[in-house]
Protein backbone atom coordinates (compact mmCIF):
# COMPACT_ATOMS: atom_id res chain seq x y z
CA UNK A 1 0.00 0.00 0.00
CA UNK A 2 1.31 3.42 -0.96
CA UNK A 3 1.70 5.84 1.94
CA UNK A 4 2.04 9.15 0.16
CA UNK A 5 3.70 12.32 1.38
CA UNK A 6 3.04 15.53 -0.55
CA UNK A 7 5.67 18.28 -0.72
CA UNK A 8 5.28 21.74 -2.23
CA UNK A 9 8.13 23.72 -3.86
CA UNK A 10 9.25 27.26 -3.14
CA UNK A 11 11.31 30.05 -4.65
CA UNK A 12 13.54 28.97 -7.51
CA UNK A 13 11.01 26.57 -9.07
CA UNK A 14 9.32 29.05 -11.41
CA UNK A 15 9.42 29.09 -15.22
CA UNK A 16 7.35 30.78 -17.93
CA UNK A 17 4.62 28.40 -19.08
CA UNK A 18 4.18 26.69 -15.71
CA UNK A 19 0.68 25.44 -15.07
CA UNK A 20 -0.52 25.95 -18.65
CA UNK A 21 -0.76 22.27 -19.55
CA UNK A 22 -2.93 21.50 -16.53
CA UNK A 23 -5.03 24.62 -17.14
CA UNK A 24 -5.58 23.64 -20.78
CA UNK A 25 -6.55 20.08 -19.88
CA UNK A 26 -8.51 20.30 -16.64
CA UNK A 27 -11.38 22.55 -15.48
CA UNK A 28 -10.25 22.06 -11.85
CA UNK A 29 -6.92 23.74 -12.62
CA UNK A 30 -8.59 26.61 -14.53
CA UNK A 31 -10.82 27.24 -11.51
CA UNK A 32 -7.76 27.63 -9.27
CA UNK A 33 -6.20 30.19 -11.61
CA UNK A 34 -9.49 32.09 -11.78
CA UNK A 35 -9.67 32.13 -7.98
CA UNK A 36 -6.09 33.43 -7.77
CA UNK A 37 -6.78 36.16 -10.34
CA UNK A 38 -9.81 37.29 -8.35
CA UNK A 39 -7.99 37.21 -5.00
CA UNK A 40 -4.99 39.17 -6.31
CA UNK A 41 -6.77 41.58 -8.63
CA UNK A 42 -4.50 40.91 -11.61
CA UNK A 43 -4.06 38.24 -14.28
CA UNK A 44 -1.66 35.81 -12.61
CA UNK A 45 -2.55 33.11 -15.14
CA UNK A 46 -1.24 35.25 -18.02
CA UNK A 47 1.97 35.94 -16.09
CA UNK A 48 2.52 32.22 -15.43
CA UNK A 49 1.76 31.14 -18.99
CA UNK A 50 3.30 33.97 -21.01
CA UNK A 51 5.64 35.96 -18.75
CA UNK A 52 7.50 38.20 -19.18
CA UNK A 53 10.18 36.29 -17.29
CA UNK A 54 11.59 39.40 -15.57
CA UNK A 55 8.16 40.08 -14.00
CA UNK A 56 7.67 36.44 -13.01
CA UNK A 57 11.05 36.51 -11.22
CA UNK A 58 9.95 39.34 -8.91
CA UNK A 59 9.35 37.60 -5.61
CA UNK A 60 5.98 39.34 -5.06
CA UNK A 61 4.85 37.57 -8.27
CA UNK A 62 6.93 34.39 -8.00
CA UNK A 63 5.45 33.37 -4.67
CA UNK A 64 1.74 33.49 -5.63
CA UNK A 65 2.59 32.01 -9.03
CA UNK A 66 4.30 28.93 -7.58
CA UNK A 67 1.57 28.47 -4.97
CA UNK A 68 -1.19 28.74 -7.57
CA UNK A 69 0.43 26.25 -9.95
CA UNK A 70 0.96 23.88 -7.01
CA UNK A 71 -2.66 24.10 -5.83
CA UNK A 72 -3.90 23.72 -9.43
CA UNK A 73 -1.89 20.49 -9.71
CA UNK A 74 -3.21 19.37 -6.34
CA UNK A 75 -6.84 19.95 -7.37
CA UNK A 76 -6.32 17.91 -10.55
CA UNK A 77 -4.84 15.08 -8.50
CA UNK A 78 -7.79 15.19 -6.09
CA UNK A 79 -10.37 15.18 -8.90
CA UNK A 80 -8.65 12.42 -10.86
CA UNK A 81 -7.91 10.18 -7.91
CA UNK A 82 -8.84 9.91 -4.24
CA UNK A 83 -5.53 10.87 -2.70
CA UNK A 84 -5.18 11.11 1.06
CA UNK A 85 -1.58 11.88 2.07
CA UNK A 86 -0.21 10.68 5.38
CA UNK A 87 1.58 14.03 5.81
CA UNK A 88 2.62 17.12 3.88
CA UNK A 89 5.33 19.78 3.88
CA UNK A 90 6.46 22.72 1.78
CA UNK A 91 9.84 24.33 1.23
CA UNK A 92 9.68 27.99 2.33
CA UNK A 93 6.56 29.47 0.64
CA UNK A 94 5.57 25.88 -0.20
CA UNK A 95 4.49 25.53 3.43
CA UNK A 96 1.44 27.59 2.46
CA UNK A 97 0.53 24.90 -0.09
CA UNK A 98 0.90 22.27 2.60
CA UNK A 99 -1.46 24.24 4.83
CA UNK A 100 -3.99 24.59 2.00
CA UNK A 101 -4.10 20.82 1.41
CA UNK A 102 -4.45 20.24 5.16
CA UNK A 103 -7.31 22.72 5.58
CA UNK A 104 -5.28 25.13 7.72
CA UNK A 105 -5.61 27.98 5.18
CA UNK A 106 -8.11 28.76 2.45
CA UNK A 107 -6.44 29.06 -0.94
CA UNK A 108 -7.66 32.63 -1.58
CA UNK A 109 -6.19 33.74 1.75
CA UNK A 110 -2.94 31.86 1.14
CA UNK A 111 -2.36 33.36 -2.31
CA UNK A 112 -2.95 36.89 -1.01
CA UNK A 113 -0.63 36.24 1.92
CA UNK A 114 2.25 34.96 -0.20
CA UNK A 115 1.92 37.92 -2.57
CA UNK A 116 2.32 40.24 0.44
CA UNK A 117 5.02 37.98 1.88
CA UNK A 118 7.06 38.40 -1.29
CA UNK A 119 6.49 42.15 -1.32
CA UNK A 120 7.49 42.50 2.33
CA UNK A 121 10.60 40.35 1.85
CA UNK A 122 11.74 42.41 -1.12
CA UNK A 123 11.14 45.71 0.67
CA UNK A 124 12.91 44.56 3.87
CA UNK A 125 16.35 44.64 2.21
CA UNK A 126 17.31 47.12 -0.55
CA UNK A 127 18.45 45.54 -3.81
CA UNK A 128 22.16 44.72 -3.65
CA UNK A 129 22.45 44.82 0.15
CA UNK A 130 21.84 41.11 0.72
CA UNK A 131 22.84 37.90 -1.03
CA UNK A 132 22.64 34.12 -0.80
CA UNK A 133 25.02 31.31 -1.74
CA UNK A 134 24.81 27.53 -1.93
CA UNK A 135 27.54 25.68 -0.05
CA UNK A 136 28.32 22.14 -1.23
CA UNK A 137 30.41 19.52 0.53
CA UNK A 138 30.14 20.86 4.08
CA UNK A 139 28.18 19.67 7.11
CA UNK A 140 25.74 21.85 9.02
CA UNK A 141 28.17 22.54 11.89
CA UNK A 142 30.94 23.37 9.39
CA UNK A 143 28.69 25.89 7.62
CA UNK A 144 27.72 27.45 10.95
CA UNK A 145 31.43 27.95 11.77
CA UNK A 146 31.99 29.36 8.27
CA UNK A 147 29.23 31.93 8.82
CA UNK A 148 30.71 32.99 12.16
CA UNK A 149 34.13 33.41 10.54
CA UNK A 150 32.91 35.35 7.52
CA UNK A 151 30.30 37.57 9.20
CA UNK A 152 32.76 40.09 10.69
CA UNK A 153 29.97 41.96 12.44
CA UNK A 154 27.46 41.62 9.58
CA UNK A 155 24.49 39.25 9.27
CA UNK A 156 25.38 35.83 7.86
CA UNK A 157 23.74 32.51 8.74
CA UNK A 158 22.53 29.21 7.27
CA UNK A 159 19.24 29.75 5.42
CA UNK A 160 18.31 26.35 4.00
CA UNK A 161 19.51 22.97 5.29
CA UNK A 162 18.45 21.33 2.05
CA UNK A 163 20.12 17.93 1.90
CA UNK A 164 23.37 16.23 2.91
CA UNK A 165 26.20 18.41 1.65
CA UNK A 166 23.94 21.18 0.32
CA UNK A 167 23.24 24.17 2.56
CA UNK A 168 22.34 27.72 1.55
CA UNK A 169 23.56 30.77 3.48
CA UNK A 170 22.13 34.30 3.52
CA UNK A 171 23.02 37.72 4.84
CA UNK A 172 24.81 40.92 3.93
CA UNK A 173 26.40 40.68 0.47
CA UNK A 174 29.99 41.38 1.62
CA UNK A 175 29.71 38.67 4.27
CA UNK A 176 28.33 36.17 1.75
CA UNK A 177 31.18 37.04 -0.63
CA UNK A 178 33.73 36.46 2.13
CA UNK A 179 32.21 33.04 2.84
CA UNK A 180 32.32 32.12 -0.85
CA UNK A 181 35.98 33.14 -1.00
CA UNK A 182 36.84 31.01 2.06
CA UNK A 183 35.09 27.94 0.64
CA UNK A 184 36.78 28.37 -2.77
CA UNK A 185 40.14 27.76 -1.08
CA UNK A 186 39.08 24.40 0.36
CA UNK A 187 39.53 21.18 -1.61
CA UNK A 188 36.37 19.19 -2.30
CA UNK A 189 34.05 22.03 -1.35
CA UNK A 190 32.15 24.49 -3.51
CA UNK A 191 30.23 27.75 -3.07
CA UNK A 192 27.95 29.35 -5.67
CA UNK A 193 26.18 32.71 -5.42
CA UNK A 194 22.43 32.29 -5.97
CA UNK A 195 20.40 34.51 -8.34
CA UNK A 196 17.83 35.62 -5.77
CA UNK A 197 16.11 38.94 -5.20
CA UNK A 198 16.48 38.96 -1.39
CA UNK A 199 18.50 37.20 1.37
CA UNK A 200 15.77 34.80 2.46
CA UNK A 201 15.50 33.14 5.89
CA UNK A 202 17.97 35.27 7.82
CA UNK A 203 17.76 38.07 10.40
CA UNK A 204 17.68 40.76 7.67
CA UNK A 205 14.10 39.62 6.94
CA UNK A 206 12.78 40.38 10.45
CA UNK A 207 10.96 43.55 9.25
CA UNK A 208 9.09 41.38 6.73
CA UNK A 209 8.09 38.96 9.49
CA UNK A 210 6.70 41.84 11.56
CA UNK A 211 4.64 43.15 8.63
CA UNK A 212 3.33 39.69 7.77
CA UNK A 213 2.25 39.21 11.38
CA UNK A 214 -0.30 42.02 10.93
CA UNK A 215 -1.72 40.38 7.80
CA UNK A 216 -1.89 36.90 9.31
CA UNK A 217 -3.89 38.30 12.22
CA UNK A 218 -6.68 39.13 9.74
CA UNK A 219 -6.89 35.58 8.32
CA UNK A 220 -8.99 32.72 9.66
CA UNK A 221 -7.13 29.45 10.22
CA UNK A 222 -8.71 26.00 10.19
CA UNK A 223 -8.14 22.62 11.80
CA UNK A 224 -5.40 20.52 10.23
CA UNK A 225 -6.91 17.40 8.63
CA UNK A 226 -3.50 16.25 7.34
CA UNK A 227 -0.30 16.49 9.43
CA UNK A 228 1.90 19.41 8.31
CA UNK A 229 5.65 19.79 8.90
CA UNK A 230 7.01 23.18 9.94
CA UNK A 231 10.14 24.48 8.18
CA UNK A 232 11.26 26.42 11.23
CA UNK A 233 10.87 23.64 13.80
CA UNK A 234 11.35 20.52 11.64
CA UNK A 235 8.39 18.98 13.41
CA UNK A 236 4.65 18.61 12.91
CA UNK A 237 2.35 21.50 13.71
CA UNK A 238 0.66 20.69 17.04
CA UNK A 239 -2.57 22.29 15.80
CA UNK A 240 -4.11 25.31 14.13
CA UNK A 241 -3.22 27.63 17.02
CA UNK A 242 0.44 27.58 15.92
CA UNK A 243 -0.15 28.36 12.22
CA UNK A 244 0.32 32.12 12.41
CA UNK A 245 3.28 31.89 14.79
CA UNK A 246 5.19 29.35 12.70
CA UNK A 247 4.55 31.11 9.38
CA UNK A 248 5.99 34.29 10.90
CA UNK A 249 8.96 32.40 12.37
CA UNK A 250 9.86 30.74 9.06
CA UNK A 251 10.57 34.10 7.38
CA UNK A 252 13.73 34.91 9.33
CA UNK A 253 14.70 31.39 10.46
CA UNK A 254 16.36 28.66 8.38
CA UNK A 255 14.41 26.06 6.42
CA UNK A 256 15.29 22.74 8.08
CA UNK A 257 14.29 20.72 5.04
CA UNK A 258 16.49 17.67 5.46
CA UNK A 259 15.16 17.16 9.00
CA UNK A 260 11.59 17.63 7.76
CA UNK A 261 12.05 14.96 5.11
CA UNK A 262 13.61 12.54 7.59
CA UNK A 263 10.55 13.11 9.78
CA UNK A 264 8.27 12.41 6.79
CA UNK A 265 10.09 9.14 6.14
CA UNK A 266 9.82 8.13 9.80
CA UNK A 267 6.09 8.88 9.63
CA UNK A 268 5.85 6.01 7.14
CA UNK A 269 5.90 7.66 3.70
CA UNK A 270 7.04 5.27 0.97
CA UNK A 271 6.21 7.58 -1.95
CA UNK A 272 6.74 11.35 -2.00
CA UNK A 273 5.14 13.51 -4.70
CA UNK A 274 6.41 17.03 -5.36
CA UNK A 275 3.29 19.01 -6.30
CA UNK A 276 4.01 22.09 -8.41
CA UNK A 277 6.50 23.57 -10.87
CA UNK A 278 9.99 22.14 -11.21
CA UNK A 279 11.85 19.19 -9.71
CA UNK A 280 13.98 20.88 -7.03
CA UNK A 281 12.52 18.95 -4.11
CA UNK A 282 12.57 15.68 -6.06
CA UNK A 283 16.32 16.13 -6.54
CA UNK A 284 16.86 16.97 -2.88
CA UNK A 285 14.88 13.93 -1.74
CA UNK A 286 17.03 11.65 -3.87
CA UNK A 287 20.04 12.99 -1.96
CA UNK A 288 18.29 12.56 1.41
CA UNK A 289 17.08 8.99 0.76
CA UNK A 290 18.28 6.61 -1.95
CA UNK A 291 15.46 4.12 -1.27
CA UNK A 292 12.33 6.28 -1.23
CA UNK A 293 10.22 6.51 -4.39
CA UNK A 294 9.78 10.14 -5.47
CA UNK A 295 8.25 11.98 -8.42
CA UNK A 296 7.08 15.45 -9.40
CA UNK A 297 3.63 16.46 -10.66
CA UNK A 298 3.56 19.67 -12.68
CA UNK A 299 1.69 18.77 -15.90
CA UNK A 300 -0.27 16.00 -17.60
CA UNK A 301 2.68 13.75 -18.54
CA UNK A 302 4.29 13.94 -15.09
CA UNK A 303 0.91 13.22 -13.47
CA UNK A 304 0.54 10.10 -15.63
CA UNK A 305 3.97 8.87 -14.44
CA UNK A 306 3.03 9.59 -10.83
CA UNK A 307 -0.22 7.65 -11.21
CA UNK A 308 1.76 4.65 -12.40
CA UNK A 309 3.78 4.81 -9.16
CA UNK A 310 0.57 5.12 -7.14
CA UNK A 311 -0.84 1.94 -8.65
CA UNK A 312 2.32 -0.14 -8.19
CA UNK A 313 2.08 -2.96 -5.65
Amino acid sequence: MKKVGLVFPGQGSQYVGMGKDFSDRFPAAREVFAEANEALGYDLAALCFQGPEEDLKLTANTQPAILTVSVAALRVMQVERELIPIATAGHSLGEYGALVVSGGLRFADAVRLVHLRGKFMQEAVPIGVGAMAAIMGMTGPEVEVLCQEAAQGEVLSPANYNSPGQIAIAGHRPAVNRAVAIVSQQAGKKAVLLPVSAPFHCALLKPAAERLQEELAKVEVGDLHVPVLSNAEADFYPGKDKIRELLIKQIDHPVRWEECMQKLIRAGANLVLEVGPGKVLTGLMRRISKDLRVANVEDGPSWEKAQALLTEE
